[in-house]
């Protein structure tokens, strides 16, 4: 990263700014160091322009066809939410066919905590 803020004039915490939410890619050397390819150089000058004509850095993340990080994890969350729906949908489901004895074997085998997550869950789903 040093080099990379000697070569462009940019300074390594703008830098490490940048790889955080996606704007550059680095590579991880087995030290745990940054590399950065050299096309990096271009973008970060890019970057710099683009941002000195007065857009945001998520306009310049759309424009670099890069979808920005609160994007990828708003759409993970809803992925994460289909999926755990579908997982007390089934369980629901088993239940329903299970006679009054066994469903209070599976409700002492699952926590307070848990049955709490789950109602909240529903709540959110269900909103």
């Amino acid at each position: 990263m040093g080099e990379l803020a000697e070569k462009t004039g940019i300074t390594k915490r703008t830098i490490d700014y940048y790889t955080n939410i996606g704007l550059l890619k680095a590579e991880r050397s087995a030290s745990n160091y940054r590399y950065y390819a050299p096309t990096m150089i271009e973008r970060l000058h890019y970057i710099e322009q683009r941002k000195q004509q007065g857009l945001s850095l998520i306009e310049i993340q759309h424009e670099l066809n890069i979808t920005p990080y609160e994007e990828i994890d708003v759409q993970m969350l809803r992925v994460k939410m289909q999926d755990l729906e579908q997982d007390v949908t089934t369980l629901l489901e088993q239940i329903n066919k299970q006679d009054n004895k066994d469903i209070e074997k599976i409700k002492k085998n699952v926590s307070p905590e848990s049955i709490a997550l789950m109602q909240s869950l529903l709540l959110l789903i269900h909103n």
